[in-house]
């Protein structure tokens, strides 16, 4: 039998719309929130409603939830490329190369951070979800770099109490477009969902907070080499804030990089690498800090520009 949500509609939802509304109170996807519309599972006082709907504050609000989804399993699958530079009992600080994801996904079937250390043979802590035991913080698919996952149940605890607390320096370089004016700068845009696809962000006045702090450390003709410092940690953080400024991360079409430039570089992701990455270790309190050099694809990037 499928669950169900009753509830006023909060003041602070009042006046959006139903799919938005309703993702916000019940943190699903607009896209699942949409499809509940139109099947007609979603009513405010008792009338069912579509997706467009606009909300008002002490209307009732009734949802039938959708079947909750089979666990996702973690598969033990060898990931050549992905290279285990540090581990101890409490933590596992791996170097993640591109088209591996953190961890399983709905729509994700390719290689993950957990299964492979799995398949390796590594113990990694049981807290969190399933499908996320051990991970404290995450990489895009197609970003490659530096990631620490919790070996211990100790480690899990003080890593994503780190992590919640901003006492983790998560350093990335970055290729973007053009040149940065200033050269040095702070960007401080809240970040939300895309309102035209659920599965990309961007600058919105009712998103997250989201700070990136900035350094050029190179200016080729056509594009600039970043160091970069996140001062919080939301989803295509980097990706989105950069392209918001007109400078979007070489290669990144999802977020309006230009296409011949990508080609002429031979990039066929966004060239964005979690270049360090420092954190007080959870078993006695010494900080500790690791590196990682460019990938391939992102060094021959790099060549290309420097040659030309």
């Amino acid at each position: 039998m499928r669950d169900s949500r009753s509830m006023p509609v909060p003041d602070g939802i009042a006046g959006m719309r139903l799919d938005a509304g309703v993702s916000r109170i019940l943190g699903l996807s607009r896209t699942v929130v949409a499809n509940l519309a139109d099947a007609g599972d979603v009513t405010v006082d008792g009338v069912a409603v579509g997706k467009s709907h606009k909300l008002a504050a002490g209307s009732w609000l009734d949802v039938l939830l959708p079947e909750p989804d089979e666990p996702l399993r973690v598969e033990p699958t060898p990931v050549e490329d992905l290279t285990v530079i540090y581990h101890d009992s409490d933590i596992i600080v791996v170097d993640k190369p591109v088209g591996v994801a953190a961890h399983p996904s709905l729509g994700w079937s390719g290689p993950t951070v957990v299964g492979a250390l799995d398949a390796a043979g590594f113990r990694i802590s049981t807290s969190g979800a399933a499908e996320r035991q051990g991970i404290v913080s995450r990489l895009d698919v197609g970003t490659s770099g530096l990631m620490v996952v919790a070996a211990s149940e100790h480690g899990y605890t003080m890593l994503k109490r780190a992590f919640r607390d901003r006492e983790v320096e998560k350093g990335y370089h970055a290729l973007v477009q053009g040149h940065l004016d200033p050269p040095t700068g702070t960007i401080d845009a809240a970040i939300g969902r895309h309102r035209g696809a659920d599965w990309k962000f961007a600058v919105t006045a009712n998103g997250k907070p989201s700070i990136t702090h900035y350094d050029t450390l190179e200016m080729f003709a056509a594009a600039s080499l970043l160091d970069i410092h996140l001062e919080t940690g939301r989803t295509h953080q980097i990706r989105v804030h950069f392209s918001a400024l007109h400078h979007p991360c070489c290669g990144d079409l999802t977020y309006g990089a230009d296409p011949v430039l990508a080609a002429r570089l031979g990039l066929q992701r966004q060239w964005l690498h979690a270049r360090s990455l420092g954190f007080t270790h959870p078993a006695d309190g010494r900080w500790v800090e690791f590196t990682s050099p460019y990938p391939a694809d992102l060094a021959h990037a790099l060549d290309v520009l420097r040659e030309t």
